[in-house]
């Protein structure tokens, strides 16, 4: 173990002719991501095959965007003038053990999950969307549902390969290269040694943070990269741990009432939970991910008819939703049918399902349930498809404000993370900050981790400019709680997330992270506009 690191010459043969896609139609695909931000051009797109030519590119280049699926919400992934590098044909699964998989870059969520399903094995970190590449969510440490149990991105990976500018190779393996007890590491490319410093910022203690270049004493290189939104280095290969046998998943749809009963609810479920985790009780209730939806967000499902796409009936009293994921071992599972049907029998056995379905019952929720049951995928997935509606409903409404509208609306949401105390709190500032300007929004988000997304439906420009206000005063209400602005779709090159970043760190802070950049990209060839 030491603070200094050798890099290597790249792998692979660089070919004969670069293949640089000019087309019209092939740059207009990858000139905006998920957040529609405006003005987005790609001066060329390339899609290599192998780290020299990755080298090769980079060399060539004064200004490189690396991209996964372009599935950012933050502006990252859409081009300002730069050579799009995309990772598409670094797409396989390259070894799979045990308790790992060795993957490219530019492999799919979906098509990792299929494949380690085959293997009864489980990666829990991903985010809602599937479709998102495994270089994508290392670049922007993302996270997801089940953050509540598993955590983020950051504690999954084992071994990353990265491409620097420079076209040297670093190969991380976690608690290689950890930095000196006087902050900072080295890197040695052989002709010359340099510098790399650690920002001394204190980070904030919740379970997803996001937010520019991680920091800590003692800290581990990998860690400097996993999050760094493509600004240091391309990731191309990634090593990440799984679980073994894969859990048996239950689903859970509940209507509530009001946002209260869904967050006390919420609240109940955490703590028996947690301390089934922490006994290892193998007969207790183990929740790993409940999901959020507001009123709005009911609303939008309504009136886009998501819920009759997908076969979900929402009685007239739903107002709020909870889409709980609930965990049972295979003895469990075994038998859940059995159990759902003597669940309020007096002498029903004390197993998880049983209790969940009896909090349920004493919550008044439980009529109004649908459950979806082990291995009933085709409804788990449909279930899972009514939450990824209520973004797509937002996204499809900002779109049509933009072309209806004016041209430079865009995305205007918060992406904000409390300690699980204080997520009644954080709600109620933005709800009154919205309402204060008239204006309509929507919520939802993962609460079992206090992570919630407030998010502006914009009917004029001026919406934006004011729901701006209400996101940076929420962002700084926020940090003041002990929580994070950015939880888990990073900063990319939105305005107010560039400003968020500044509110967390300060102006020393930023600078700090800034002499890193520096020391791996002096030129800022690789992903500009991103953080700075």
């Amino acid at each position: 173990m030491s603070h200094r690191i050798k890099t290597r010459a790249p792998h692979g043969n660089v070919p004969d002719a670069i293949e640089i896609i000019t087309d019209r139609d092939q740059l207009e695909a990858v000139e905006h991501d998920a957040a529609n931000y405006p003005g987005g051009k790609a001066f060329a797109l390339v899609k290599p095959q192998n780290e020299a030519e990755i080298a090769a590119i980079l060399e060539r280049y004064a200004k490189i965007l690396p991209v996964g699926a372009q599935s950012s919400v933050t502006g990252g992934a859409t081009p300002n003038g730069e050579v799009v590098l995309s990772l598409a044909r670094q797409d396989r699964i390259l070894e799979s053990g045990s308790e790992y998989v060795r993957t490219q870059a530019g492999l799919a969520l979906r098509t990792l999950r299929e494949r380690l399903a085959l293997e009864n094995k489980y990666y829990p970190p991903v985010p809602s969307y599937d479709g998102a590449t495994v270089g994508g969510v290392i670049a922007t440490n993302a996270a997801g549902p089940a953050t509540f149990k598993y955590g983020v991105t950051r504690s999954w990976v084992q071994s990353l390969t990265v491409v620097l500018v420079t076209g040297e190779v670093l190969d991380l393996e976690r608690g290689q290269c950890i930095a000196h007890p006087d902050g900072y590491f080295e890197i040695d490319e052989g002709t010359r040694l340099y510098r790399l410093p650690i920002p001394s910022y204190k980070m904030p203690q919740v379970p997803k943070c996001s937010a520019g270049y991680y920091a800590a004493p003692h800290m581990d290189l990998i860690d400097l990269f996993i999050g760094s939104e493509g600004t240091l280095g391309v990731i191309t290969e990634a090593t990440l741990h799984v679980v073994s046998p894969r859990p048996e998943i239950c689903v859970a749809l509940v209507p509530c009432l009001h946002e209260a009963q869904a967050l006390e609810l919420t609240r109940l479920l955490r703590e028996i939970s947690l301390k089934t985790r922490q006994t290892g009780d193998q007969r207790g209730l183990d929740v790993s991910a409940i999901e959020y939806m507001d009123a709005r967000s009911v609303e939008i499902l309504r009136e886009d008819g998501s819920d009759r796409r997908n076969s979900i009936t929402l009685g007239p009293d739903a107002q709020t939703l909870l889409l709980i994921q609930l965990e049972l071992n295979p003895t469990w599972a075994a038998r859940a049918y059995d159990d759902l049907a003597q669940a309020l029998e007096p002498d029903a056995p004390d197993v998880p399902l049983v209790q969940f379905v009896r909090i349920l019952a004493q919550s008044g929720r439980l009529d109004e349930t649908e459950l979806a049951m082990p291995g009933d995928w085709g409804r788990i997935e449909q279930m899972y498809a009514l939450r990824e509606a209520v973004p797509y409903g937002v996204n499809a409404r900002v779109l049509r404000a933009k072309q209806n509208q004016h041209p430079s609306i865009t995305k205007m949401a918060a992406d904000m993370i409390v300690p699980f105390d204080h997520l009644e709190t954080m709600m109620q500032i933005f709800r009154e900050g919205f309402e204060a300007y008239g204006l309509d929004y929507a919520i939802w988000g993962h609460a079992s981790d206090g992570n919630m997304h407030p998010n502006l439906l914009p009917r004029s420009l001026n919406d934006l400019r004011q729901a701006q206000r209400v996101i940076l005063e929420g962002g700084k209400a926020v940090i003041a709680l002990g929580g994070c602005p950015l939880a888990e779709h990073g900063v990319g090159r939105n305005p107010t997330k560039l400003a968020l970043l500044k509110d967390l760190y300060g102006e020393s802070g930023l600078q700090q992270m800034f002499a890193v950049k520096q020391a791996l990209d002096p030129e800022g060839k690789l992903a500009p506009g991103n953080l700075f």
